[in-house]
C-alpha cells in the first residue's frame, strides 16, 4: 500500500463550557453545510462526481474502481493489491514512473490504496495541471502495458511489502490472521496484502485477465474535487473518458453470503518476533450503509478513543495487562468486522486481556453512559470529519467513501447529522444486538517460545 497523503486543519471544539461550569454542555446540532456535489454518468458507464472548491488553487483527480480484495481470483490472492502497483508502471503513451513526475514535480503529489471493496488512485496539483491529470487517468485505464516485465518488477515489490509488514512486523501476522479467521465463506476472508505463494503461482494470463474484467470505465467512479470549471471538466471528461469502449459483458459480483455464526471460535498464531503475547476478538457487522453503522464507530470510539477511552484505562492504565489496545469498526459494502484487541504488557497472558475487553464492551453495553463523556466521542469524530472536508482531496475521499462503501454519494451530507443524533440508548443497542449477544472469533497471539504443542486452532468453545 503507497502511504496516504494526511492534511491536518486545526478546528474549534464544539463543546462549550458554561462559566464556572466542571463538565462540557452539549452543544445543539451543528447545522453541517452540505457539499454541492454534481453527479452524471457517461454513456460507458464510467460514474462522475465533481464539486467545486475555489479556497485554494488546487485540484484533486480521483479514480475509485470497484475492485479489492473480495474479487481475487481463487487462489491468487493479492492480484487487487498488485493492480494498486502495476497501474504506476508504463502505459501506450506515458513512461514507468511518469505519474511521478506530473504531479510532484509541479509541487503536487499522488499515491493509492486496496481495500476489500475498492482501489482507489488520487493526485493533488494547482489547478491549471486538470487537464493533464485527467488525461493521464484515462491513459492508464484504457492503454496500461501489462506485461511480463512490468508483472514481475511489481509482483516482487507486492512480495517484499508482505515480508516486511506481515512477516517482520512482530505484530504482522496477528493483524494479518483476523479476515481469514473471522470469515468462513466471504472471500473477505482473504487478506488484502496478498499471499507470496499465490502470487507465485500466477502467470501473465492470469494477471492479463484479472485487469481485463475490472478495470473498465462501467466498473469505476472518476472524482474530482477543487478549483475548476464545471462547464469545461464536463468537455475534459468527455474527450479523454468518453472514447473508451465500455466491455459487453457485465462485471462479476460476489455472491457470496456469510453466514451467521453459531458459536463462538478460538485460534491460536504464533510468531517468532513478537516479544509478548497478544489477542484479538471480532464480531459480524452488517453492511456498510446499515443505519447502525454510525452507532457502532460511536461505540468503538467509547472504547478506544484516546488515554481516556475506556479500554487504555482499564487495560494500560489501571491494571497495565496491556500496552496497547483498541476497537475498530471496520465498515465493508458486505459484512464488516467490529474488532477489540490488546497487545499485553510483560508478564500477562492473552486470558487476562480477554476478560478485561470482555468486561469493559459489556459495561458500555449495559451501565448508564456519562452524557459528557458521550458528547465528547461525538465531538472528536464530528471535528475529525469536518478537518478533512477542509482541502479538496478530503472532500474527495469522503465522497468516494459514501460513494463506493455506502452506495449513495448522498450520504456524505446526511452521515454528519446522523453522527449527532446517536444516543447512548443507540450504542446500547447496537453493541447488545451485533457484540455481547453475538459470536465472537478470538485469536491468540503468542511468541513462539509460549506456544504450547498443540495449538487448537479452529477449536470451538
Amino acid at each position: 500500500m503507497r502511504h496516504r497523503l494526511r492534511a491536518i486543519v486545526r478546528l474549534a471544539p464544539l463543546l462549550l463550557l458554561a462559566a464556572g461550569a466542571s463538565a462540557p454542555l452539549a452543544a445543539a446540532e451543528l447545522a453541517v453545510p452540505p457539499i454541492d456535489f454534481h453527479q452524471r454518468t457517461l454513456a460507458n458507464g464510467l460514474e462522475v462526481i465533481s464539486v467545486e472548491d475555489h479556497a485554494s488553487p488546487t485540484v484533486t483527480v480521483q479514480m475509485w474502481y470497484h475492485v479489492g480484495s473480495k474479487d481475487d481470483p481463487a487462489g491468487r490472492s493479492g492480484f487487487a493489491h498488485l493492480f494498486e502497483h502495476l497501474m504506476f508502471k508504463s502505459t501506450a503513451h506515458m513512461h514507468a514512473e511518469q505519474m511521478d513526475r506530473l504531479t510532484e514535480d509541479v509541487g503536487g503529489a499522488n499515491n493509492a490504496s486496496t481495500g476489500g471493496d475498492i482501489t482507489n488512485y488520487y493526485e493533488i496539483v494547482p489547478a491549471n495541471h486538470l487537464r493533464t491529470l485527467l488525461w493521464a487517468e484515462a491513459e492508464r485505464l484504457s492503454n496500461l502495458n501489462v506485461d511480463q516485465k512490468n508483472f514481475a518488477s511489481e509482483r516482487a515489490v507486492v512480495e517484499e511489502e508482505y515480508r516486511q509488514s506481515v512477516l517482520a512486523n512482530p505484530y504482522g501476522k496477528l493483524f494479518n490472521a483476523i479476515d481469514p479467521h473471522s470469515y468462513a465463506v466471504h472471500p473477505y476472508q482473504r487478506p488484502t496484502i496478498g499471499n507470496i505463494e499465490n502470487l507465485e503461482a500466477a502467470s501473465l494470463d492470469d494477471v492479463i485477465a484479472f485487469h481485463k474484467t475490472y478495470y473498465r470505465p462501467d466498473n469505476a467512479t472518476l472524482i474530482v474535487a477543487g478549483d475548476f470549471d464545471p462547464k469545461q471538466l464536463d468537455a475534459w471528461v468527455d474527450a479523454y473518458f468518453g472514447w473508451i469502449p465500455r466491455p459487453a459483458t457485465p462485471v462479476p459480483q460476489v455472491t457470496a453470503v456469510e453466514p451467521a455464526r453459531t458459536a463462538d471460535k478460538r485460534y491460536t498464531e504464533t510468531s517468532a518476533t513478537a516479544p509478548l503475547p497478544a489477542i484479538a476478538m471480532t464480531w459480524l457487522l452488517p453492511p456498510a450503509p446499515s443505519p447502525d453503522t454510525i452507532a457502532l464507530q460511536v461505540a468503538a470510539a467509547l472504547l478506544s478513543q484516546g488515554d481516556s477511552s475506556r479500554l487504555y484505562q482499564a487495560l494500560v492504565y489501571r491494571t497495565q495487562i496491556a500496552q496497547q489496545a483498541g476497537a475498530d469498526v471496520d465498515a465493508r459494502v458486505g459484512p464488516g468486522l467490529f474488532t477489540a484487541y490488546a497487545i499485553l504488557a510483560s508478564g500477562h497472558q492473552p486470558a487476562e486481556a480477554e476478560k478485561v475487553l470482555r468486561d469493559e464492551i459489556a459495561r458500555l453495553a449495559t451501565q448508564p453512559i456519562p452524557a459528557d463523556e458521550l458528547a465528547k466521542v461525538k465531538t472528536q469524530l464530528l471535528t475529525r470529519e469536518l478537518e478533512q472536508r477542509q482541502t479538496p482531496m478530503g472532500l474527495a475521499f469522503a465522497l468516494g467513501q459514501a460513494t463506493l462503501t455506502e452506495g449513495d454519494p448522498a450520504r456524505v451530507n446526511t452521515d454528519l447529522a446522523a453522527l449527532q443524533r446517536v444516543s447512548a440508548e443507540d450504542v446500547q443497542r447496537v453493541l447488545r444486538r451485533y457484540v455481547t449477544g453475538a459470536h465472537s472469533v478470538t485469536i491468540d497471539y503468542l511468541p513462539q517460545a509460549q506456544a504450547p504443542a498443540a495449538t487448537g486452532q479452529g477449536a470451538t468453545k
